[in-house]
């Protein structure tokens, strides 16, 4: 099943790309939390498509915990935040910086990309690209 992402992931933003993305079966979040504070900020989510660079996420409006998350229509207020994840299937914590995100409709949710973090090594990067489950 091809997950829609929006836009994110149309030529014009690919011009721009370190590396190609993957599309993943989709893979459940655990939690997504912020680690300036370590709030709590969604409490699911999926992975839908990944890089040797950075991964993208989908949430749905209910996932997120804060009220200012889920009544706004923009999740700009996390880009530039440092974050972190777990990836339920893999048991596989990942953190990272979110680079942008996007609105895709009541019924979609929000996208956010994430940059995963600059001490995370390049042949790491590249083996979880191995490891993740193709849809």
């Amino acid at each position: 099943m091809r997950i829609p992402t929006g836009g994110l992931d149309m030529k014009t933003n690919r011009k721009f790309r370190a590396a190609p993305r993957k599309e993943v079966k989709p893979l459940t979040l655990d939690s997504f939390s912020s680690m300036e504070s370590l709030q709590k900020l969604a409490s699911y989510g999926e992975v839908v498509e990944a890089s040797a660079s950075g991964i993208l996420l989908r949430f749905r409006r209910d996932d997120f915990v804060a009220r200012e998350l889920r009544s706004n229509l923009s999740l700009d207020v996390l880009k530039g935040q440092n974050v972190y994840f777990n990836i339920h299937e893999m048991n596989l914590e990942i953190s990272g910086v979110v680079a942008r995100t996007k609105y895709l409709g009541k019924k979609e949710g929000f996208l956010v990309a994430i940059d995963y973090s600059h001490d995370a090594p390049e042949y790491w990067r590249e083996c979880l690209m191995d490891l993740l489950p193709t849809g």
